[in-house]
């Protein structure tokens, strides 16, 4: 009896033993999930959370959030000496900003002077920074700023119909990072050779422009084109690429300058839907086109009257320092004869995004501003073509030669082969479509055949056509409806040669420009002989 009450018992508490065993590693595992669950939470937070979670005035000063070393000693000792820096500063910045704001002033203003220049009372604040790793034969330093000042600044702006104007620039708004390089090392006091600084990224610029004693709304297109000049000359004069030198010792640092790295050919094709900004009749519209927005580097299109689809087909050519920052910019205007022109839209082009000799063609939205991106009105389209062509050495010796503009002549051969989903032209949901081939410089003019009830034509036709220029020439394919009274207009396929020219065969799917649906599949080859003719 007690053998077995012996082994009841042992059971019972070995049973009892497994249990607690069980249940105590349940309760580990389902603990251990609960942490995992919790630290993957806390992996997931982002900064915002955080500081949710805990002010920021609880946090110990050596905590950051981001890469950049927070600088609130530098913060505190510029507060300080910044009465002396705002007295120093301000005759400087007047005599170094002067002549760069009179080299992108607008074509409106005959002279551009500051009359006041102080920096205000508010210093900047410096809100992080960082070392940029890479580079060992200088030192590279990334400052974040940030600055919303009172600076008593007023222009002396005189238009060239005699108008002068006292202009106050006011609440003046400023976020970005400034780039210092310490470049070359040397082993002589201070170790270092000379200093480059850049704005390596605007984040925020805002101001205001107010005339003294008056209303700046009262001068349509003078406040828009002192705002773009402004903008322009900080966008361009001390952002990177451009890097401002400053020696420290005795040495040529003519190396850490900006220079020409290539060429970029941009052919300007056409536009369409532009916002119509006439109360009578239609627009004129001009590009005007930059990589810098320097005066003698900006190139601005001929001038197509009463057209809110224009055609420009035009080729411009522009100096490339570097691929990887800089943006091709193109603005669309109204001409309004002697008065302001009126801006229609504007879009960018990164540069990074074209490949070295080959041809892109791009369709650009254009936007109100390119900075602001909320922008939803359709202000039409701008299509381009460029190439990112020559390289620095080329550049050097095209300048030491004489300038030739080159003429293609030879014979282009254009294949129609097929559409597809054409507009339907009658009432039984067919077309009767047939195309007509131009050239728009030359004037010559070839048709297909008609093909009868069909959306989706084919026709396999080939027409040689001998053109004089191709680099100023263009191919416009038209579709037409054929009808027993006459014919109806269904789209059409605009082209440059610049392709074809340098690939020397295109077989592509080009969609019809004015049709709700369609395309024509079309070959295209080309064979010519270059003629250089000197320009002087």
């Amino acid at each position: 009896m007690g053998f077995f009450l012996g082994l009841f018992l042992g059971v019972v508490v070995g049973v009892g033993l497994v249990m607690a065993f069980v249940h105590s590693e349940n309760g580990r595992s389902k603990r251990r999930g609960e942490l995992a669950a919790a630290v993957a939470s806390f992996a997931r937070m982002t900064v915002e959370d955080s500081r949710k979670l805990l002010p920021a005035e609880f946090y110990p000063s050596w905590v950051v959030f981001s890469q950049r070393q927070k600088l609130n000693w530098l913060n505190l000792e510029l507060t300080k000496i910044w009465p002396f820096v705002d007295q120093a500063a301000s005759e400087l910045i007047r005599s170094s900003v002067e002549p760069v704001l009179e080299q992108y002033k607008p074509i409106v203003l005959s002279s551009l002077k500051f009359s006041k220049l102080t920096l205000g009372t508010v210093a900047p604040q410096f809100t992080g920074v960082s070392i940029i790793e890479g580079d060992m034969s200088g030192i590279t330093m990334e400052l974040e700023m940030q600055w919303d000042g009172n600076p008593s600044i007023v222009l002396d702006v005189r238009t060239r119909v005699g108008v002068s104007l006292p202009i106050q620039v006011k609440n003046i708004g400023f976020t970005g990072v400034f780039r210092v390089i310490f470049k070359p090392l040397v082993d002589e006091f201070p170790c270092f050779g000379a200093i480059c600084y850049s704005l390596r990224e605007k984040k925020k610029l805002d101001f205001t422009l107010k005339v003294v004693g008056g209303d700046i709304s009262s001068l349509p297109g003078i406040s828009d084109a002192i705002e773009g000049m402004i903008r322009d000359a900080v966008e361009d004069s001390i952002t990177w690429p451009v890097r401002n030198i400053i020696p420290i010792l005795p040495g040529d640092y003519s190396d850490l300058e900006l220079k020409p790295t290539g060429i970029l050919e941009v052919k300007l094709v056409q536009a369409k839907g532009l916002t119509n900004k006439d109360l009578i009749g239609k627009s004129d519209p001009y590009a005007v086109l930059y990589i810098r927005p320097l005066r003698d580097r900006t190139k601005t299109s001929k001038v197509i009257n009463n057209d809110l689809d224009p055609i420009w087909n035009e080729h411009f050519e522009f100096t490339v320092e570097d691929a990887s920052t800089q943006n091709l910019t193109v603005k669309i205007y109204d001409d309004e004869g002697l008065q302001a022109s009126e801006f229609i839209g504007c879009a960018q082009v990164r540069l990074q995004d074209l490949q070295p000799g080959k041809v892109k063609d791009v369709w650009l939205k254009l936007v109100k501003d390119l900075e602001v991106q909320r922008d939803k009105k359709d202000r039409g389209q701008v299509l381009k073509s460029s190439t990112n062509g020559a390289d620095a050495e080329s550049i050097e010796r095209t300048a030491n030669q004489k300038k030739k503009e080159v003429i293609v002549r030879g014979v282009l051969s254009v294949t129609i082969i097929s559409g597809e989903d054409l507009p339907a032209m009658d009432v039984m949901g067919k077309a009767d479509p047939f195309v007509v081939i131009r050239m728009k410089k030359s004037e010559t003019k070839n048709k297909t055949r008609v093909v009868n009830d069909s959306l989706n034509p084919t026709w396999n036709q080939t027409f040689d056509i001998v053109v004089e220029d191709g680099l100023h020439d263009m191919l416009i394919l038209e579709v037409w409806d054929h009808d027993t009274f006459g014919k109806d207009y269904m789209g059409r396929c605009i082209m440059t040669l610049t392709r074809v020219i340098l690939e020397g065969e295109v077989r592509d799917s080009f969609p019809l420009e004015g049709a709700k649906s369609g395309k024509l599949n079309v070959y295209l080859k080309w064979a010519a002989q270059p003629i250089f003719r000197d320009n002087n």
